[in-house]
């Protein structure tokens, strides 16, 4: 495998144990990341614990505090932290499985690329874990234990592989009810509906990952490299914002107009395009035939 693996363990279903490799899914190097630099010496800056009153300490002498109140701490050693740290289990059990669509998004954390241990037995049971969670349209749920924590799992099958997506605790969410208060409660007026119905299919296709860029990533790497080069950056080019929206009608009409024109715009190069694929080239002793001929009805 090309990277070290976040966990090795098994899977299991029932009596069935597929032994398995779990990789991080995601690259953090693919953002840019920076260091704090002392500008006028060029160096790296460094920190140093202090206490204020007080000054630098020594590392021994710090332990962790979990405030109960306003400058209160119930205080906590390392070793202690250590005792109630989850023992690093080796199985993933799954315990329930859920309809692909029924997880509500906000829940997945992060993803894992699930991969059989090289072991023929555990190949084929892998296999047959992953069409048949292809042909129940389910997810799996279980929970795995990783570096001391433990968190809930959903394992689904993925192209020609299996992947797991850590999700948040229920508690972890916050309720939406505070944030929607102010959401009016009104029915909007069909044709409003049409136009924006309209509007969403004309722009529906596939998704495309490689079709979004960071935009923010690109002007810092623009910026590094011209920096390097005793340049001035390129200019990013970032779409402008939208005006205020004062009649939702007019806006939605303009909108699906300009949408339809540059649909129909496209639709007519196509056709010119067949109709001039389709009409045969002239070669040059067609052309010499048709002036020979030209000719012959002058004279």
């Amino acid at each position: 495998m090309p990277a070290r693996a976040y966990w090795q363990g098994q899977i299991r279903l029932a009596l069935v144990s597929i032994p398995v490799q779990v990789f991080s899914a995601t690259k953090s190097a693919a953002r840019v990341s920076f260091n704090q630099i002392h500008k006028p010496s060029g160096k790296r800056i460094r920190y140093e614990k202090v206490v204020p009153g007080i000054g630098a300490v020594d590392p021994d002498d710090i332990v962790k505090g979990y405030e109960v109140e306003k400058g209160k701490y119930v205080l906590l050693d390392d070793e202690e932290i250590a005792d109630v740290k989850l023992e690093a289990k080796r199985t993933i059990d799954l315990v329930q499985f859920v309809d692909e669509d029924e997880i509500d998004p906000m829940y997945f954390e992060k993803p894992y690329f699930v991969a059989p241990d090289d072991d023929e037995v555990a190949g084929e049971a892998y296999v047959v874990l992953r069409d048949a969670l292809k042909a129940a349209k389910k997810i799996g749920l279980g929970q795995i234990v990783a570096r001391g924590q433990a968190s809930i799992v959903a394992l689904r099958a993925s192209g020609k592989g299996l992947t797991i997506e850590t999700l948040r605790y229920g508690d972890e969410l916050q309720k939406p009810d505070q944030f929607f208060a102010d959401v009016p409660q009104v029915k909007p007026e069909k044709e409003l509906l049409n136009l924006a119905k309209e509007l969403i299919e004309r722009k529906a296709k596939p998704f495309d990952p490689k079709a979004f860029k960071n935009q923010y990533d690109v002007a810092l790497r623009e910026l590094i490299a011209a920096k390097l080069e005793n340049r001035k950056p390129h200019e990013i080019e970032e779409p402008e914002l939208g005006a205020k929206v004062i009649n939702l009608m007019d806006a939605l009409k303009k909108s699906v107009g300009s949408s339809g024109a540059a649909k129909g715009r496209t639709a007519k190069r196509g056709k010119a395009a067949a109709a001039s694929a389709k009409q045969p080239k002239k070669t040059s002793a067609s052309k010499k035939s048709a002036k020979n001929g030209k000719g012959r009805r002058a004279a």
